[in-house]
């Protein structure tokens, strides 16, 4: 089993970018789907991208798509979120998880969560 670690929130004003790391501790990372998740407060978690082992195939939230991007580097166990033209909307703390079954990820039905960070967009 991997083990997610976020990095990369902060604080930037509408219409900038961020990139979101997730390093991932375990073995056979290529065998493993990884999705980003985000909850913004008082609402509930909600899907927002999400990464086949190989890279291949991609899903995206309908709200994120055209402006974020998911990506991963294999050899360095790492996947990214790349976003840009940042929304208020988007302020929430980003959530890596994996899981081998893509659709686990992308149903948030998985037992491995990082612990998860902040991004806040300024109007």
């Amino acid at each position: 089993q991997v083990h997610p670690v976020e990095s990369g929130g902060g604080l930037v004003q509408a219409g900038g970018s961020l990139r979101l790391s997730c390093a991932a501790s375990g073995r056979n990372f290529n065998n493993y789907a990884m999705g980003w998740f985000r909850q913004a407060p008082g609402k509930e978690r909600e899907f927002v991208a999400v990464i086949g082992g190989s890279g291949m195939p991609t899903m995206y939230a309908d709200s994120v798509k055209g402006r974020f991007t998911i990506s991963r580097d294999n050899a360095k166990n790492t996947m990214y979120l790349q976003m840009n033209n940042l929304k208020p909307d988007d302020t929430a703390v980003y959530y890596c998880t994996a899981d081998q079954s893509f659709l686990s990820v992308k149903r948030g039905n998985v037992g491995s969560w990082g612990q998860g960070t902040q991004v806040t967009v300024s109007s």
